[in-house]
């Protein structure tokens, strides 16, 4: 007998997102510390900071964004471009900062060459833009107007930054007003700068030069290493500059590996090189000017004490080429420092206070957040811990990265600067020398293992709740890239002291598959390695690749899936092979064993199966196939990717009985259980199964790539997807509120039917029509209208019979008058029902003013198409009507005509009068 059951209807909702914001290019935040704008190709996107929520995505003009910032008081946004076009939005911000509003106000070409670098001044009042031939100009933001003209070296412009200089001493002016006839025209310029503060505009280019734009007198003056020389300030690009009124001195950062404080002193800058290890990318002055910063190709944010020159940072390696820094931006009442990474990753860093800042050294700093610009091509992902609070991202590189997927939503000022929001990186399991190809993860939710491309696999150790993330084995003795791993997941005994505390109990073994088509089985050991762990057992598993490995929930079985289109099931304790599973037509991308307590599924035959169990494959034949492992023959294949399967998971199993039920009930209850799993595939589609029925509940799409893996959290049922377009998206089960809200509106409907039956019944024809309408019930409508129109006492004054009705009829909404119209329309076109529709259609007219109809509030383009056509239909049809009793008129004057003549033609009546027969007429 074939399965049959009616089930409520599936459905999944897009909960959350993580998607990609910065993937290389210009970084700006607002004073509030608050809007994040980023470069995303030709996309720039505004994030919320505390959150990582996203605002808005400004579209681009079809060429990637040159550069952009964002003002200080968060009013605009201007975005550049490589098609040499600048855009300036308007942002609207909600006083929650849940939103922005980004509106276009200016579009202008700046430039006859992209703009590369853009700077802002503290009033949000100016702007200043730097291009490729080294032009600068200065706008006013508002007005959209240039205000200022730099003319200077063809070179690129690197750096640019506003600043107002401060008043020197009086001391200082006294003596160069001594002095004015000997005085340069640099010591002019000082002059006339203590007389009051002025703004400036500093810039540097890309062949080292330095130069101050005087907006008051609109004249240059250089800066220079040695002025008597006229050496310039630095050999290579200058990457960054900054300024302190407190010290009148001006702060430079330059890929020649300096870093260099500028004095006023005699009439001219002074300048005092340092850092001669890395190349500078960002400098900036901070507690005052009492401290420095410099980043750079080191990765490495080191503070300097501005009097001695010296680092106060204690002494710390140089990190990796993909965390080496490109960029900064500093917001110092924020005690903040934002770092652009070569990794896209954006690193968070508090300032030491005015107090840590005397001391003579420093611990190194460390980002006390990780923002990710982007995951890059997601290989894989597990949930971690006891309560799925984090997920373990394989992101195409070589560390795994550790995310909070909890919903906290810290603020900057909170004294735990570590707490998670959803979305933000945790920590980064660093070991592994080349690509991370695949994760899995124990019972707990503390032991995750790892294969990468570097022909190893790893055993990690997570302890968030003691920052520990460590390595707590690796496992060597493959020869190439292992592709698969995987881990028990028994659960102990209750009472058992690794039930109890899971981080000192490690996963008894793992199992590992590489593209050297080897299996391997290593015990783990019970104290951690720091040295490579030999193999226990080993075998030639497969004719190609490995491609996938899952333990069964006991432990004592486990499948290999490969390229050479098996699936294999071994014994775990011999490495013995107990099962082929034969019938896909490519290679078999991913493999999953059934959980525990499975209901019989029945197959294509009808044939329930239960025993040892079933277990799902998914292949590059684009089908998923279940299989019996009592006979390991295939129960069903299921079709309805459109291109590869790389991921199955089973979905979780309704709530057992309770235990007051007895066995029948129960294993009734259990027979009706709803068996789904999930597939994810080359087609970037999830799609959710029954396993009886064979069919496809519903597709879930939110990607634009392939998917290479999904995984579902074992409690809610939420299932997350990733793949090669960057994105993790969490999709909600959302079929209990779906079926509730299903329930609730079929139970409302038919209690708003049988009010309209008691309206009806009760002749209260205004809420009746009122409630038909709200029903969408032509045919009850038209009957109210029928008996309002063929009343036997229609009130006087009425236009339809009814005065209550002419209320209702003159008191209908736009979208309730377009419904009616649409019921008129199809009633004029029957003969039949034509005079109560054209009865309603006159009062209708009569009710309102002509140019009420034209002129609905219909929502959209094709809803005001709908008008017209209904109206149009109206015309003609009652057209049509009126032609017709024009002719019935006519046809009904042939008539009398007719009738006439054949009196005058009729013999006289003969009637009987006293007995006798007389003419009629006598």
């Amino acid at each position: 007998m074939a399965y049959r059951q009616t089930t409520t209807k599936t459905t999944f909702e897009v909960n959350n997102v993580i998607q990609p914001i910065f993937t290389g290019g210009s970084v700006a935040l607002d004073n509030g510390a608050r809007i994040l704008a980023t470069t995303l190709g030709e996309q720039a996107v505004l994030t919320e900071l505390n959150t990582g929520k996203q605002l808005a995505e400004i579209e681009g003009d079809g060429e990637p964004i040159s550069t952009l910032t964002i003002t200080p008081s968060a009013s605009h946004l201007i975005v550049c471009s490589r098609s040499l076009t600048m855009r300036i939005y308007s942002l609207k911000v909600s006083p929650d900062y849940d939103s922005i509003e980004a509106t276009l106000v200016r579009t202008t070409k700046p430039h006859a060459t992209p703009v590369v670098v853009l700077a802002v001044d503290r009033t949000s009042t100016l702007l200043a833009t730097g291009a490729a031939d080294g032009a600068i100009k200065i706008w006013d933001i508002v007005g959209g107007y240039v205000t200022h003209t730099v003319s200077g070296p063809s070179v690129l412009i690197s750096a640019l930054h506003f600043f107002e200089i401060a008043a020197l001493e009086d001391q200082a002016s006294n003596k160069n007003k001594k002095n004015r006839r000997k005085s340069t025209a640099d010591e002019e310029q000082a002059q006339d700068d203590s007389v009051a503060s002025k703004f400036r505009l500093a810039y540097g280019t890309q062949d080292g030069k330095i130069r101050i734009f005087d907006l008051s007198k609109r004249k240059t003056y250089p800066v220079y290493a040695d002025p008597t020389s006229r050496r310039e300030a630095h050999e290579s690009n200058v990457q960054s500059l900054d300024y302190s009124p407190e010290l009148h001195a001006l702060l430079s950062g330059s890929r020649d590996k300096t870093m260099t404080v500028w004095l006023w002193k005699e009439g001219a800058w002074r300048g005092t090189p340092m850092l001669r290890h890395e190349g500078v990318e960002a400098v900036g002055f901070l507690n005052n000017g009492s401290l420095m910063y410099s980043a750079g190709t080191s990765g490495l944010l080191r503070l300097w004490d501005t009097t001695t020159h010296q680092e106060i940072t204690a002494k710390q390696d140089a990190k990796s080429e993909a965390e080496s820094i490109v960029s900064a931006l500093v917001l110092p009442h924020k005690n903040l420092v934002v770092c652009a990474q070569s990794d896209f990753t954006l690193a968070l860093y508090r300032t030491p206070s005015v107090a840590d800042a005397t001391k003579k050294s420093t611990k190194p700093l460390e980002p006390f957040r990780r923002i990710s610009g982007t995951h890059d091509e997601i290989l894989d992902l597990v949930y971690l811990l006891p309560d799925q609070s984090l997920m373990a991202l394989a992101t195409n590189s070589e560390d795994i990265r550790l995310v909070s997927v909890a919903d906290k939503q810290p603020q900057l000022g909170d004294e735990e600067e570590g707490a998670a929001y959803f979305g933000h990186d945790v920590a980064l399991l660093k070991g592994h020398e080349d690509i991370v190809m695949s994760l899995d993860v124990d019972w707990s939710g503390h032991w995750v293992a790892s294969g990468a491309k570097d022909n190893t696999a790893r055993l990690w150790r997570v302890d968030p709740a003691n920052n520990s993330f460590e390595c707590y084995a690796v496992f060597t003795g493959h020869i190439e890239s292992v592709g698969a791993v995987a881990l028990p997941k028994t659960v102990p005994p209750e009472n058992s002291e690794a039930f109890k505390n899971p981080l000192d109990h490690p996963p008894a073994f793992l199992i590992s598959g590489s593209q050297d088509r080897f299996v391997q089985k290593r015990d783990i050991p019970r104290t951690s390695q720091k040295g490579a762990v030999s193999t226990s057992l080993r075998r030639l598993a497969h004719e190609k690749d490995i491609n996938a490995l899952d333990i069964s929930p006991n432990g004592k079985l486990f499948a290999s899936a490969s390229q050479d289109k098996t699936v294999k099931i071994w014994d775990s304790a011999t490495l013995e092979v107990v099962g082929i599973l034969k019938g896909h037509r490519r290679g078999v991308w991913t493999v999953r064993f059934a959980p525990q307590g499975m209901p019989a599924i029945q197959g294509e035959t009808g044939t329930a199966v239960s025993g040892k169990g079933v277990i799902l494959t998914g292949s590059g034949d684009k089908t998923i196939k279940l299989w019996n492992l009592s006979d390991y023959t295939c129960l069903r294949t299921f079709e309805g990717h459109s291109h590869n399967v790389l991921k199955v998971v089973w979905l979780r199993l309704p709530k057992a009985a309770d235990d007051g039920e007895d066995e029948a009930a129960a294993a009734a209850s259990k027979a009706k259980q709803r068996i789904q799993f999930a597939s994810a595939g080359a087609d970037s589609l999830v799609k959710v199964w029954d396993a009886n029925l064979g069919e496809t509940e519903c597709t879930l799409d939110n990607h634009e790539d392939r998917l290479w893996t999904l995984t579902v959290h074992p409690k809610t049922n939420m299932l997350v997807s990733g793949g090669s377009d960057s994105r993790v998206t969490f999709w909600k089960d959302t079929s209990a509120e779906t079926h509730a809200a299903a329930s609730s509106a079929a139970l409302k409907l038919v209690e708003q039917e049988q009010q309209l039956e008691n309206y009806i019944h009760a002749g209260a024809y205004r809420d009746a029509i009122i409630l038909a309408l709200q029903l969408n019930h032509p045919g009850r409508l038209l009957g109210i209208f029928t008996n309002v129109v063929t009343t036997n006492a229609p009130e006087e004054g009425s236009l339809c019979g009814i005065k209550a009705v002419d209320q209702v009829l003159g008191n209908l909404s736009d979208e309730q008058i377009f419904l009616l119209l649409l019921r008129l329309r199809d009633w004029n076109t029957n003969a039949r029902t034509a005079p109560v529709a054209q009865r309603i259609l006159w009062a209708l007219v009569r009710l309102y003013p002509a140019n009420k109809f034209s002129n609905l509030s219909v929502k959209g383009a094709r809803g005001q198409k709908s008008l017209k056509e209904v109206l149009n239909a109206l015309r003609v049809y009652t057209e049509r009507h009126y032609k017709r009793i024009e002719e019935l008129v006519d046809e009904s004057y042939l008539v009398e005509y007719t009738l006439q003549e054949m009196d005058s033609l009729a013999p006289p009546a003969i009637e009987e009068r006293d007995g006798d027969l007389v003419m009629a007429d006598a």
